[in-house]
């Protein structure tokens, strides 16, 4: 089991980490093998849990400053808004880390919740942020100190509260921050794991997060910014922090629950991070589980790894199958055509299942998606645009594996004109 995965890679040693819940961390050379490196962070210093009275460590997330590898953890309980996040730092990726000191606390008299951390620096001041939060109040950014690691003014971690007159030490901005992303309390307020990175080429800041529920319709939402405190916004220009969302339909939605006509199905991806290899390639990694709603225990999660690929105008969309280290030869024209199995991730209230439909790319151009009928072309050697009716797509093909069947196929993924995301994957001639 695999929960809340953070990724990264390491130029001193060329090798990839996922850390998680547990502060459990792993190593690869190849991002397909990965060897068990144990609890990384040895104990939950004196003064987290005595303030959250827990000794649990969740979703760590890690950046290296310097020759320091900085671990940013979250300790609480869960359903509580009583919460931390602590920095433990060491001199290898591989640990172990020492607790340095407490960033953020909160309890229910604030409106947020201290986990959940994510670290972004901003590209042309050098500013350092943690990103964190979930549910309650949303997703926050917060200054921090690039020295020590630790927040940029005293107030996130020595903030007290006045009983007798129920006032704070500081004012609440000072101490959470600024709010970049957030849901109507109607949907629970449910928004978890932010993550947040800087993509070179498009010059935007993209932040990725969890909506719904762990338990059931966890999903993967984006939106975009030039600015590391916002706004951001979808394809649409709505704002992630407008609560006028009635609809589910806000953010980009780039993973959901998903059922192939084969295999089991899946639910509940989330708790991203985004990881840029060696080579420049990105790749989102999330844990997720196989559907089974009526549980009570809930299925064990697990991790998938997906390539990450940018459409022409900067939005972000996902491979259709795991990775698996396939390697990337040419595809030809007469390759594509085909019957495939196509999900739409199409925004819900509340986020379903999506279930695979039939597709085909045939002879001369022509596109049939069950009812619909249209047209294909080719854009250049990894691209199609498929377009029917008033609606454009654009279409990343590559090589995979598909895990359902296992067989080495042909995977689409891309983006409409409209935001809306699929995947499909070849099944015969």
């Amino acid at each position: 089991m695999i929960h809340d995965p953070a990724a990264f890679y390491d130029e001193a040693t060329g090798n990839y980490y996922i850390y998680s819940t547990g502060a459990i961390g792993q190593v690869s050379k190849d991002l397909v093998h990965f060897t068990p490196l144990g609890q990384v962070v040895l104990y939950v210093p004196p003064e987290a849990k005595e303030w959250t009275k827990s000794d649990d460590i969740w979703a760590p997330d890690i950046v290296k400053v310097g020759d320091e590898y900085r671990l940013y953890c979250s300790n609480s309980s869960w359903g509580v808004q009583r919460s931390c996040i602590f920095l433990a730092v060491s001199h290898k990726a591989e640990g172990p880390f020492e607790p340095r000191g407490i960033v953020l606390k909160t309890d229910d008299c604030l409106p947020v919740n201290a986990i959940d951390a994510n670290i972004i620096t901003d590209v042309d001041t050098g500013e350092m942020y943690m990103l964190y939060g979930s549910f309650w109040g949303g997703a926050h950014v917060l200054p921090l100190d690039p020295k020590t690691g630790l927040a940029k003014s005293e107030a996130p971690a020595n903030w007290t509260l006045d009983e007798k007159t129920n006032t704070l030490s500081h004012p609440v901005e000072d101490i959470i921050g600024t709010c970049v992303a957030r849901r109507p309390s109607w949907m629970s307020g449910a928004l978890e794991g932010p993550y947040m990175i800087y993509h070179p080429k498009y010059q935007y800041y993209y932040l990725f997060v969890s909506y719904g529920s762990l338990k059931s319709d966890y999903q993967i939402r984006v939106g975009r910014s030039k600015s590391i405190t916002g706004p951001f916004v979808d394809w649409a220009g709505r704002g992630l922090t407008d609560l006028s969302d009635g609809r589910n339909q806000y953010g980009n939605l780039i993973m959901a629950g998903y059922q192939w006509n084969d295999g089991v199905p899946y639910m509940a991806p989330g708790h991203n991070s985004v990881l840029r290899d060696a080579n420049g390639e990105y790749y989102v990694v999330a844990h997720i589980r196989k559907k089974d709603y009526s549980a009570e225990m809930m299925e064990p999660s697990q991790m998938q790894l997906r390539k990450l690929f940018f459409s022409e105008d900067g939005w972000p969309y996902t491979a259709p199958q795991p990775y698996r280290g396939e390697l990337q030869t040419s595809i030809s024209e007469e390759e594509l055509i085909g019957f495939y199995e196509r999900v739409d991730l199409v925004p819900t209230l509340p986020q379903g299942i999506s279930t695979a439909t039939p597709m085909r790319l045939g002879a001369d151009g022509y596109y049939e998606h069950c009812s619909v009928q249209g047209s294909w072309n080719l854009l250049d050697k990894q691209r199609i645009a498929i377009t029917y009716g008033p609606h454009r797509e654009e279409v990343r093909f590559l090589r995979i594996y598909d895990t359902e069947r296992e067989v080495e196929t042909i995977g689409l993924c891309g983006i409409s004109e409209d935001g809306i995301c699929f995947w499909a994957k070849k099944v015969s001639k």
